[in-house]
């Protein structure tokens, strides 16, 4: 790992799971890096580790930017992969989180590298976020499908299996590389309306939050991103109104959704419940 430089000494986690997201062709709509900027903002974090980005990027297609450090000083702000501890005070797991840029070069060094920060930090599971554009409608509930290592894994967590066969991302490599090694493995990925995938959709991000939720047990503050998706859905709603073609496209997808079958309403389950009780806990802390 001597791409890698450790901000900190490995802290002690309570077993951990990996939650990564990838800024770039991973990331429609910037659903996946927002739902992971949700659980940083919720847990109490610690940066650990981070990747240096000379070996895996093609500076001149993912430039780095230049910002002002106090008004005065120029820094250059490169691409980054970071390792976050992240403590979830009143659940049974911590987790720790990578947030990523999709590299452009030696992917499978790139993976192997992340493997192998998960086996040393004894991670028990990696989760990795995606969301892709679809044809779906932004009035609909959020499809969320997923890949997991193993078949029963994807029984054990209800997964929508996707059928989808094509180019893939790093979140696909990388999962394929933690099925070789034997490391539990899942991939959530959100569809977005292919109509406003140019626009950030907290909607999107939301239901990767609830669903990521329920597999790591650990609740998070997603208060933010309910606000955010009311809104959402308004402005897009008025945009779409305005748009007789559109409109008719959106209704068009809609009945298609319908078709392929309404979302089923669950009763809240234990751990849901716990969830809730987790995030009192966190709101009194903060009392």
């Amino acid at each position: 790992m001597d791409q890698l430089r450790w901000e900190m000494n490995p802290p002690k986690l309570r077993n951990p799971a990996l939650v990564c997201a990838f800024r770039g062709w991973n990331d429609a709509a910037s659903a996946a890096s927002s739902a992971l900027e949700t659980l940083c903002d919720s847990l109490e974090v610690d940066v650990l580790a981070e990747i240096d980005p000379e070996e895996y990027f093609d500076f001149q297609a993912n430039r780095p930017t230049i910002s002002f450090s106090d008004g005065a000083h120029r820094r250059i702000e490169w691409p980054r992969n970071t390792f976050i501890a992240a403590r979830a005070q009143g659940a049974e797991r911590d987790l720790v989180l990578l947030d990523g840029t999709e590299p452009n070069l030696k992917w499978r060094t790139y993976s192997e590298t992340i493997v192998k920060v998960a086996e040393f930090l004894k991670v028990e599971t990696v989760v990795v976020l995606g969301s892709l554009i679809a044809e779906v409608a932004h009035t609909m509930p959020v499809p969320i499908t997923g890949l997991a290592s193993s078949e029963v894994l994807v029984k054990q967590l209800n997964l929508d299996r996707s059928d989808y066969e094509g180019p893939t991302g790093i979140v696909g490599v990388l999962h394929d590389r933690c099925r070789a090694a034997g490391l539990p493995s899942v991939s959530l990925w959100a569809a977005v309306p292919h109509y406003v995938s140019a626009v950030p959709n907290p909607k999107a991000a939301l239901a990767l939050s609830e669903r990521l939720e329920k597999i790591t047990g650990v609740a998070v503050d997603v208060s933010g991103l309910t606000e955010e998706t009311a809104a959402y859905e308004e402005q897009i709603g008025r945009a779409v109104s305005a748009d007789p073609e559109v409109e008719e496209l959106v209704s068009r997808i809609e009945n298609e959704q319908r078709k392929r079958g309404a979302e089923e309403t669950e009763v809240p389950s234990g751990e849901a419940l716990a969830m809730e009780f987790q995030r009192f806990l966190r709101n009194q802390n903060s009392e």
